[in-house]
């Protein structure tokens, strides 16, 4: 290997040490003292509770775990959103698990934890999955309470949400294993079914405090909504259990005995391991997000046998199209070229942008994969569309129109890996968060932006100068140069993955190894939820 590689190995190695070593700190959740005092009551902590439930030895996919990094720190922080959300298997059947952590905050939800919650939900509704809620939360964190109360993406929609799965035939187990208030009461006894732990589980919806100086009672919080209140009283909970273990236990029995998902007929064979080595992916992916890189060579160590079949390869070469399989599963691949190549029009650096002719490809492509029922996984390293006269003239914008009208209407369901830039509208085409990827995850080399550090630097630099200048201020080259570098380095710190998934416009930050797990344990769920609609391009049918 040459020098370049080696360089751009340690390089990445190193970004996936600096995720490791953030993930071992927001594992921590609100520090030992804070564990220690839930160890006192005699209960499990929320990833001992999700460890001991998930079958032995079996996958499980963190959705979430850098939700509301940095965030909320003149609170003290909220590691994860104080809740761990992810998709795992209990007695045999993959599921969407929640557990609130109640070492945070007493597990309180921030506004971050809604929307956390949210997206647990949004994706156990698109694939069909049962949920398990591990319930352990002091109810909304009062300070924020605008921010979390009211909206129509905020607690309430929760609520609303388990109805809607209700009625969808959507199982959804709850298990009350710590304080249970106010409006956070409604989820568990929403759910299907609900069970309690006797001592430490108790659900109301105002606690003796709120009772006494509401309407003058005197009453302690195990009698008014504890496990015999309301097993043996009220009837609201319907299984009581001595301890976490116990109840725990009972939720794998319920879950043994669920009837069969329907299937989507999504492809799947034998899987296979890449024939090219995964980790020299760490080597062929460069240290700086402008130098070129061949993206075939990552694809092919994504991909079963490192085979690719490519879709028309000579044509609209910035973006690659073409089939093959992860872990089995049948793919349709959808990837941003940067190397430099020679076509009939000359030598070309493409970068990551799109021109018409790869947009117009990849449109069909999409519309093709549709028609056979194969997902999409789309690989970004985008950093927009073609700019200039003559990609105007010649219908650039018409062009990008279609290729994102099909990444709109596809439905089939899609999986998105940010690698590298996701700039811009590139965003957009290459099925970003706002196009509906039933997952997104990002590599540590990732960076999200409506456009890359030193062009924005450079406009919000204009903006601020005549701002200040028509204050009558003189501006020095040395003035400048210090506006220019600290609008760069403000940009440049919200375009880092972190910043990304703390604002859940990721679903995590991966190891580039992780990859064909978080799309075969996707592909596995969205195949419990057949497609319903047929697919239509919209104005590109007339």
């Amino acid at each position: 290997m040459n020098l370049e590689f080696n360089k751009n190995e340690d390089s990445n190695k190193q970004l996936v040490y600096e995720v490791k070593t953030r993930l071992k700190k927001i594992y921590a959740g609100g520090g030992e003292k804070a564990a220690a005092k839930q160890k006192e009551k005699g209960k499990m902590l929320a990833r001992e509770r999700i460890s001991y439930l998930l079958d032995p030895d079996s996958q499980w996919l963190e959705i979430g775990a850098f939700a509301a990094e940095d965030m909320y720190q003149d609170v003290g922080g909220c590691p994860s959103a104080g809740v761990v959300t992810g998709i795992g298997y209990v007695s045999g059947r993959q599921c969407m698990i929640v557990a609130n952590d109640a070492t945070v905050k007493a597990g309180a939800w921030f506004p971050m934890t809604a929307k956390k919650n949210l997206r647990a939900q949004e994706i156990a509704m698109e694939n069909r999955l049962p949920v398990i809620y591990l319930v352990d939360s002091a109810g909304v964190f009062l300070p924020m309470q605008d921010e979390i109360f009211p909206d129509k993406e905020h607690f309430g929609r929760i609520f609303r949400n388990n109805a809607i799965m209700s009625g969808m035939g959507i199982v959804q187990i709850s298990a009350i294993m710590g304080s249970c208030v106010a409006g956070g009461a409604y989820l568990p006894i929403m759910s299907d079914e609900a069970m309690i732990v006797e001592g430490t589980g108790s659900v109301f919806l105002a606690g003796s405090y709120l009772v006494k100086s509401a309407i003058g009672e005197d009453i302690d919080n195990e009698t008014l909504g504890g496990a015999s209140t309301h097993c043996e009283i009220s009837g609201v909970t319907d299984y009581k259990h001595p301890n976490d273990a116990a109840c725990l236990d009972s939720i794998r029995k319920v879950m043994s005995m669920l009837g069969s998902p329907k299937n989507a007929g999504f492809d799947r064979i034998k899987p296979a391991a890449p024939k090219l080595n995964e980790e020299e992916i760490y080597g062929l992916l460069p240290e700086s997000r402008e130098n070129p890189y061949d993206m075939r060579e990552i694809i092919l160590r994504l991909l079963d046998n490192s085979e690719f079949e490519e879709y028309k390869a000579l044509y609209g070469q910035s973006i690659i199209c073409g089939l093959g399989r992860i872990d089995g599963w049948a793919v349709g691949i959808v990837a941003n070229q940067r190397k430099v190549v020679k076509s009939k029009k000359g030598e070309m650096q493409f970068g990551g942008v799109i021109y018409s002719d790869s947009a117009d490809k990849s449109a069909r492509f999409i519309m093709n994969c549709n028609q056979k029922k194969i997902p999409l996984v789309f690989l970004q390293d985008v950093t927009g569309f073609m700019v200039g006269s003559r990609s105007e003239q010649g219908g650039i914008i018409k062009d990008g129109a279609k290729m994102v009208n099909v990444v709109a209407n596809s439905v089939v369901p899609k999986f998105t890996i940010v690698i590298g830039n996701s700039y811009g509208a590139g965003n957009y085409a290459m099925c970003g968060k706002a196009y509906d990827p039933r997952l997104i995850y990002a590599w540590p080399s990732a960076k999200i932006a409506v456009m890359g550090g030193q062009q924005a630097a450079k406009v919000l630099l204009q903006i601020q100068e005549a701002s200040l200048k028509a204050k009558g201020e003189v501006i020095t080259q040395e003035k400048e140069d210090e506006l220019l570098n600290e609008i760069k380095d403000r940009y440049d710190a919200q375009t880092t993955p972190y910043y990304a998934a703390s604002r859940l416009w990721v679903d995590g930050i991966i190891d580039p190894l992780e990859t064909r797990k978080v799309i075969s344990m996707g592909i596995e769920a969205a195949n419990q939820s057949p497609i319903e609609k047929s697919f239509n391009a919209g104005i590109l049918q007339t």
